[in-house]
């Protein structure tokens, strides 16, 4: 065999089709970041979209030590009660202004082979005021990236989304630009963007100003919507592309939970199946029965007493998994990232504030 006419024709080859030369680009794997690392959107399982499992308001904000989560041995107890009934994965959306404890909470994952996702960004104004107000966007889209990216606190722990937060009918100037920051930072880093509504309020709004920073809605999942029972509110909402978060579920004190079932039986009728994800947000001791209250729902609550009202109003098991396995996956699942780097760290934006009315809020 004449070796230097094959090398000739695969030159000519080459030049005539270079495409036969160019190495194969791998395509990124889906992942989830959770606190021991990242996981494959498969590997979730059974997840809450919205717990809280340690942290604590400052103290200047609430003196109730109801919210007080700080017993790692009670949050192992109820983590293992909750994958005892099914239950494999939880998004703890304690942030650095609510006491967020990320060694804390790697502990516990170890512990308790439940996946932790948790979370970067800021609580309503009421906790974050003190760590946004003077400081610019581009400052805060630097500060919940390095979460992200790096890690927290020394910790080695990644945040697995970025937090943002309004108050009843206002974004206030503050709460716009951590909304500014949060949005900038998942288009830096692909992490998906979890929201705090107070009483349901201002949704719309939300992914509004969220949609102007360059965010697609399908990355967003809008908290504390059955919080605000109404139907066709979050058929609008959910036409938008965003994710509904149904997280007070066995909080009566709102709604029966009859009434959310009924509500998510709705949405699936009107072909929104996909865009809800179900929680409980027991972000007091006095709702888990690992700290003596005998009677609290408890992590297992969902899977065992809430999952069997949606088999009553109609749903199946196809539709009770994506709630529970399929939503929550393809929401926490990252994105590719996809921010302009010289309009980085800048700050742009400051000034573009829409929202000024301000509004009374609760702790929860």
């Amino acid at each position: 065999m004449n070796h230097e006419l094959l090398n000739l024709d695969l030159l000519k080859q080459a030049i005539l089709k270079p495409q036969i030369l160019k190495p194969k680009i791998l395509k990124p794997k889906p992942f989830i970041l959770t606190v021991r690392g990242p996981v494959s959107p498969s590997e979730l399982g059974t997840c809450y979209a919205h717990e809280h499992l340690l942290g604590r308001p400052p103290p200047d904000t609430s003196d109730d030590p109801d919210f007080v989560l700080g017993d790692e041995e009670a949050a192992a107890v109820e983590l293992k009660r909750f994958r005892r009934a099914g239950g494999r994965a939880v998004v703890e959306m304690s942030t650095a202004d609510y006491g967020r404890d990320a060694a804390g909470l790697r502990r516990l994952s170890e512990r308790t082979g439940v996946h932790i996702v948790c979370a970067t960004g800021y609580n309503k104004d009421r906790f974050s005021a003190r760590h946004v107000e003077g400081v610019s966007v581009g400052e805060l889209t630097d500060r919940f990236a390095a979460e992200i990216q790096t890690g927290i606190d020394g910790t080695g722990v990644r945040a697995g989304l970025v937090k943002a937060a309004s108050t009843l009918n206002s974004i206030s100037p503050t709460a716009e630009r951590a909304f500014r920051a949060a949005a900038r930072t998942h288009r830096r880093t692909g992490a998906p963007i979890s929201t705090h509504t107070e009483a349901g309020t201002m949704a719309l709004e939300q992914i509004r100003l969220l949609e102007s920073e360059g965010v697609d809605p399908s990355h967003v999942l809008i908290g504390h919507m059955d919080r605000r029972l109404d139907v066709a509110y979050h058929l609008e909402v959910a036409a938008t592309g965003a994710a509904l978060g149904y997280d007070q579920i066995s909080k009566e004190k709102y709604y029966p939970d009859v009434k959310r079932a009924e509500s998510i039986a709705a949405l699936v009728d009107e072909g929104y199946g996909s865009h809800v994800v179900l929680g409980g947000d027991l972000a007091r001791r006095s709702y888990w029965p690992a700290y003596g209250f005998a009677a609290a729902p408890g992590f297992s609550f969902i899977l065992e007493r809430f999952v069997p009202r949606l088999w009553d109003v109609g749903l199946g098991e196809v539709e009770v998994d994506d709630l529970l396995i399929h939503n929550p996956a393809r929401i926490l699942t990252f994105a590719a990232p996809s921010e302009d780097r010289s309009d980085a760290g800048s700050g742009r934006g400051d000034d573009r504030i829409t929202h000024r009315a301000r509004g009374n809020d609760d702790v929860e």
